[in-house]
């Protein structure tokens, strides 16, 4: 697969719904990387349905996964965005720059052409299992927003009450995992970071259905735009908390 690949997009606002998940992305990190996973037809290497992390459930052909870590505390969130191919190719498994892959998206034409890979970050090699998922739960998007909005809150109350001067990376890391690391009470398992990372990346909506599935030490937040993933033990990278983007 050469770096000028485009691949075509099998549904209508594909391409657009990727655009806006990439923004997201980099509004938390500038320099942002995605791991590129995609199958033609009759391949296994990814597969899926939107919020589905790829390859978790039976292959689907023609099929791209778009991951992409947001940073949360000292530990972080893998999202991953899937699309539905439009005929076969020869599959891709690639890191990318997420701005150059915006960059490239036609929504006009409901397109993707892939950039040159870059060398990836540390998380972009440690992914999500494929298999082995069991469902845990499946939370009322209604009792996980009003806990999510606010521990968001109180984030901001205490990083602002903190003097400017003492307001660093570390003191607001410290503070953040503090927080996203709390329980979710619909889910004891599941902490509240995935939540998090779901609501700022477009995924977690008032009405989604949700679902919540373990693999190993992995969890993972499903809706129908598109999953989160965390680990339940220590992950390489570290990064500012975030609050809850508006709109």
């Amino acid at each position: 697969m050469t770096s000028t690949a485009r691949l075509v997009l099998g549904d209508a606002g594909e391409a657009a719904d990727l655009a806006a998940f990439l923004v997201r992305l980099l509004r938390f990190d500038r320099a942002a990387a995605v791991r590129l996973q995609a199958v033609g037809q009759g391949g296994g290497q990814a597969g899926g349905q939107a919020g589905r992390l790829p390859a978790q459930e039976e292959a689907a052909p023609g099929v791209l996964a778009v991951f992409g870590r947001l940073p949360l505390g000292s530990s972080g969130a893998v999202a991953v965005r899937t699309a539905r191919l439009a005929g076969p190719l020869t599959p891709v498994d690639r890191t990318v720059s997420a701005g150059r892959l915006l960059d490239d998206i036609d929504d006009g034409a409901n397109t993707v052409t892939l950039p040159a890979p870059v060398t990836g970050p540390a998380w972009a090699g440690l992914l999500p299992p494929r298999t082995g998922w069991r469902l845990l739960a499946a939370p009322p998007a209604v009792e996980v927003v009003p806990e999510l909005t606010a521990a968001v809150r109180e984030f901001r109350e205490r990083s602002e009450a903190v003097p400017e001067h003492h307001r660093t990376r570390a003191v607001l890391d410290a503070l953040a995992d503090e927080i996203w690391s709390r329980p979710l009470t619909a889910v004891p398992a599941l902490p509240l970071r995935a939540a998090h990372a779901s609501y700022v990346i477009g995924f977690l909506k008032p009405a989604a259905p949700l679902t919540v599935h373990r693999a190993g030490a992995w969890l993972r937040l499903s809706a129908p735009a598109g999953s989160v993933a965390v680990r339940t033990v220590s992950a390489p990278g570290a990064g500012l908390g975030l609050s809850p983007l508006r709109g």
